[in-house]
């Protein structure tokens, strides 16, 4: 696969769950052999995006092609192509970890000695191979992530769709994580496609395309979205309301966060001398930051990347189509 023939190739895809449109006539190219990640705030489209690229779900209209197949026209044969991770558990807890992978291999209809090979590998890769006969029930959240992953990549899928792989992990076991799908990049012709509200775990990713109101609005490596978009901001906590409605005004706040913390545009020469002269005695404390991808999703969707689930609509058809 090369450049010309991308992992993904979407063009005009449109999803609407009755008068709601969840998808906008989107356009996405995700190259081969890139770590891709898709960012948006609860609502935005993200589910949806991922549900019909997975097929879960069919677009009302417009075509989208993975690894060169049509998923219109040729489900299956994409299915065969993709892995994925869903963000809530979905292992068998009464089987064990080496029973779990043989389930999927048998699905896949690999041969036998196929499932053995991939089995014996990829609990390997996850460090999981003392754990191969014990009952997954008792692994840790971390084990059963890893677990996942490697049974999401036994049939040697070109793809693999991790929605928000790290959910619910300590930050330990999220660094694992990270680090096992490195090593997979390095020794398979994969791509991967993260979704996560852990905004710092983007930075390392190739390509970075931002939904929101059911369209593209940015895309770019990290790199660029930061040079292009990003800015110096400062957080604020006021000492009290009125001093906060001063500063919002004031400034044209991006954020206001729910612990009353306003995050401002700090970009300008002098800023922090000139603010602290002016504000030093009336908050209660001030943080500054150099621009980054967080402040990349303030300025294009003034909120904060917390995507704690799908709308409602979301939620609903994805139950519906895991069940089909």
């Amino acid at each position: 696969m090369t450049q010309t023939n991308p992992a993904i190739a979407v063009n005009g895809l449109t999803k609407h769950y009755g008068r709601m449109t969840a998808l906008d006539a989107v356009d996405l190219t995700v190259p081969s052999n890139t770590m891709f990640a898709l960012l948006g705030p609860n609502g935005a489209g993200k589910t949806t995006l991922i549900h019909i690229l997975c097929t879960i779900l069919a677009a009302d209209s417009g075509t989208a092609f993975i690894a060169g197949t049509d998923l219109r026209r040729h489900p299956l044969q994409a299915r065969k192509n993709i892995g994925v991770v869903f963000q809530e558990p979905s292992l068998d807890d009464r089987l064990t970890a080496y029973e779990n992978l043989d389930f999927h291999g048998r699905v896949y209809a690999m041969k036998a000695a196929d499932r053995k090979a991939g089995i014996d590998e990829l609990l390997s890769l996850v460090e999981l191979e003392d754990w191969r006969h014990a009952a997954t029930r008792t692994f840790s959240s971390g084990m059963k992530r890893r677990l996942e992953i490697a049974r999401a990549l036994l049939h040697k899928p070109k793809i693999l769709f991790l929605d928000e792989p790290t959910v619910g992990l300590d930050a330990q076991s999220r660094a694992g994580i990270w680090s096992y799908l490195d090593k997979l990049r390095t020794q398979r012709d994969l791509t991967i496609v993260v979704t996560t509200h852990y905004i710092e775990e983007v930075e390392a990713c190739d390509k970075v395309s931002i939904i929101d109101h059911g369209k593209i609005i940015a895309e770019g490596s990290p790199l660029d979205l930061k040079q292009q978009y990003g800015k110096e901001t400062a957080r604020v906590v006021p000492r009290d309301a009125a001093i906060g409605d001063e500063l919002r005004t004031r400034y044209n706040a991006l954020q206001t966060g729910k612990d009353g913390s306003i995050v401002i545009d700090a970009g300008t020469p002098g800023f922090a001398d000139q603010f602290l002269a002016e504000y030093g005695t009336r908050i209660r404390q001030v943080s500054f930051d150099m621009p980054s991808l967080e402040s990349v999703f303030l300025t294009l969707t003034g909120r904060e990347l917390r995507d704690r689930g799908a709308s409602d609509g979301e939620k609903r058809a994805g139950r519906k189509g895991r069940r089909s």
